[in-house]
């Protein structure tokens, strides 16, 4: 009788445990993380004097919801694919362990709550907010399967949460904005060139056309593209420098971390294997912090 009782008291807390592992897999939560760091590195960089840690509070939650709410319609929309690759494959609407409904009212809250935060600061950061949720569900999610293409088309909402950030706090568009958007932009053409790469035969079974294949094989070119990308970095990562932000040790040091990411893009044009694959996507791991927290330091 005891034990029947345990059993049924643990049945809610399962449950309920169960919903949150999916609500966090809906909202990709880990990777949710990554774009809330951009946009509060950015605004900490943009940021002139004593810093408002209420509204780097807000603009964290603002951001996470939005991108939440954008993950949550990529996952709705290409629930029939995420069925055939093994990463994806026990995600919660492709299992049907969330309803359609369920994930669609979840997008909705949560990017009202999100554009709702962002609007506290100024037009320009909600305006920029949309352009994100909208872009990067109806834009980059349905071009996935049609061209390469969806990797130029996806870094651009990937890049908005850098501009959020930036003008979150100056209210306006400046050279620094555009620079912090540059880097965030051309950052990502190695890193999901990488991932592309590794995951190609998943994505291959699902119809996604992140790479150029050419009788079913990888195209050779994603390490070369991957090295200009990168080099981009260098002259891209100055602009603080010149505009007067940030000092001569950060434009150093953005200078040798993009010169090594480049080094890496070279290696995988090289050898085109799964070794040097995995490098360019960890070196990838290692730039953008990197990259953001020297700027933030050397401004301090």
């Amino acid at each position: 009788m005891i034990n029947q009782t345990r059993t049924v008291a643990a049945k809610p807390v399962s449950i309920i445990s169960q919903k949150v592992r999916d609500f966090g897999e809906l909202v990709k939560f880990k990777l949710n993380l990554t774009v809330v760091f951009s946009a509060v590195m950015a605004y900490l960089i943009a940021a002139v004097g004593t810093v408002n840690w209420l509204e780097v509070g807000i603009l964290s939650l603002g951001g996470f919801c939005v991108a939440g709410a954008a993950n949550a319609l990529n996952q709705v929309l290409e629930r029939d694919f995420d069925k055939l690759m093994k990463r994806t494959a026990n995600r919660p609407v492709a299992t049907g362990r969330m309803s359609i409904s369920e994930a669609v009212l979840t997008a909705g809250l949560l990017s009202i709550i999100g554009l709702m935060l962002l609007a506290t600061f100024n037009p320009w950061a909600s305006f920029f907010g949309v352009m994100a949720l909208l872009s990067y569900a109806f834009l980059y999610t349905p071009m996935k399967r049609i061209s390469p293409s969806a990797i130029a088309i996806g870094a651009f909402p990937g890049a908005l949460p850098m501009l959020i950030g930036c003008v979150a706090f100056q209210g306006e568009l400046t050279s620094l904005a555009l620079a912090l958007f540059a880097i965030q932009f051309f950052w990502q053409f190695p890193h999901f060139g990488a991932i592309s790469w590794l995951g190609f035969e998943d994505y291959q079974k699902a119809g996604f056309k992140f790479v150029a294949s050419k009788d079913g094989e990888r195209d050779r070119s994603i390490g070369m593209q991957g090295f200009i990308y990168a080099l981009l970095l260098v002259p891209v990562g100055l602009i603080p420098y010149f505009s007067g932000t940030t000092g001569i040790a950060s434009a150093i040091a953005t200078s040798v971390l993009a010169l090594v990411y480049a080094w890496f893009g070279w290696n995988l044009h090289l050898k085109n294997d799964r070794k040097s694959a995995m490098q360019l996507m960890f070196s990838s791991f290692f730039y953008l912090p990197l990259a953001l927290f020297a700027l933030w330091l050397d401004k301090i």
